[in-house]
């Protein structure tokens, strides 16, 4: 039996799936992905694995690594990233249930990025029960913090990735199926508006409201988006009585740019909005940041061509392009390490209450899954 004709049954992934997604894994919600880490950790030593359990930090969840069994375990080879997390709070199941429906299957978190985590483990326990070995060892490690920009485990991510030869990251692929061969930057901000405080009714004129000024600056930073550098205000805060002018506040702005030195000029803009009166003051924080990943990098379009010579055998064709939409791929493709993104499940929708996947895509990235495994070489 080769890698690409394990016996991948569709009804069988989606019920190994479906703990996955009804265990719900806010980024912020510490105890809620310890859970989903708890479940996985379980799946991972079940296989034989060596499991580490490695403890969050900034208050946020743990992440898991695990060394698969391999006459080279622990050796540096392939690594499996991917993230545990997702932007759906504990709650949502009710609104958006896990159910398929014809082609599609929906569940907070399916397809960014439980599904293909799910498929590219499933993917090693088949080679496993087939008793096929890879060429070279695997190493998993699941995080608990990619949709807030990795704050607490960038370092531990590119420390890992260092260690091996090639990089899968099975984010959702894109809509026609292509792969991401590349990234581009992101930068995150922080803003504060600081006003006057006063009586809306009693004594209007006397107050300066943070939320006008706020709004006036949303209008301003979503107004300088171009087709290589995008603004976003995603986050507003402010007010708790609405007979009280606001004297605070809070947004959080997103920025992407194509290449480092559209985001440094983002940068620049964005800093440049601070500004300090006797009325109202506007305070701007840097947040976290992802570098450029480069596209057309040697290692990485080596895995590329590999891995469109295993979907045309398994009959689909698959391009490779840079993207936006920031990942973990972000930074080991910007220290040049061999990495393939965005090569997970094929959906619809994410970060929605419509969030689905395509249930052909299952086995589709399956069967990718066990071809680069077996393929990929020293």
């Amino acid at each position: 039996m080769t890698p690409l004709d394990l016996p991948f049954i569709t009804d069988e992934m989606l019920n190994g799936l479906r703990p996955w997604i009804e265990t719900e894994s806010p980024t912020f919600d510490a105890a809620a992905v310890n859970r989903m880490m708890d479940l996985v950790q379980h799946e991972m030593a079940a296989m034989g694995a060596r499991v580490e359990r490695i403890p969050g930090t900034m208050g946020l969840g743990d992440s898991v690594r695990a060394t698969m069994p391999h006459p080279r375990a622990g050796q540096g080879g392939i690594l499996l990233l991917g993230h545990m997390d997702t932007v759906h709070p504990v709650g949502t199941l009710a609104k958006l249930p896990f159910r398929r429906e014809g082609a599609l299957c929906y569940g907070p978190g399916i397809m960014d990025m439980k599904g293909g985590n799910y498929v590219y483990l499933d993917a090693l326990r088949k080679l496993q029960d087939a008793g096929i070995e890879t060429p070279l060892p695997v190493t998993v490690l699941f995080t608990p913090d990619e949709e807030i920009g990795t704050p607490s485990t960038r370092a531990l991510i590119e420390s890992e990735a260092k260690r091996h030869k090639y990089i899968l990251v099975p984010e959702p692929a894109n809509l026609d199926g292509s792969a991401v061969i590349g990234r581009y930057a992101i930068a995150r901000f922080n803003l504060r508006a600081l006003g006057k405080p006063s009586h809306a009714g009693w004594a209007l004129a006397d107050g300066r409201s943070a939320i006008a000024e706020m709004a006036k600056k949303v209008a301003q930073i979503e107004g300088m988006t171009t087709d290589d550098c995008t603004f976003s205000v995603g986050v507003f805060n402010a007010g708790q009585w609405v007979n009280c002018v606001s004297s605070v506040c809070d947004a959080e702005v997103l920025t992407m740019a194509k290449t480092q030195e559209l985001l440094d000029e983002g940068v620049r803009k964005m800093m440049a909005l601070r500004s300090d009166s006797e009325d109202i003051t506007i305070e701007v924080r840097r947040g976290v940041t992802r570098p450029v990943w480069d596209p057309d990098q040697p290692g990485t379009m080596a895995m590329l061509s590999l891995a469109q010579d295993i979907a045309g055998e398994i009959g689909f064709e698959m391009t490779g392009k840079s993207a936006g939409g920031g990942s973990d791929g972000n930074f080991t493709g910007f220290l040049g390490l061999p990495t393939l993104d965005s090569i997970g499940v094929r959906g619809r929708d994410l970060h929605t209450l419509n969030e689905h996947i395509f249930v052909d895509s299952l086995v589709e990235r399956a069967r990718l899954a066990a071809g680069l495994y077996c393929r990929l070489e020293a």
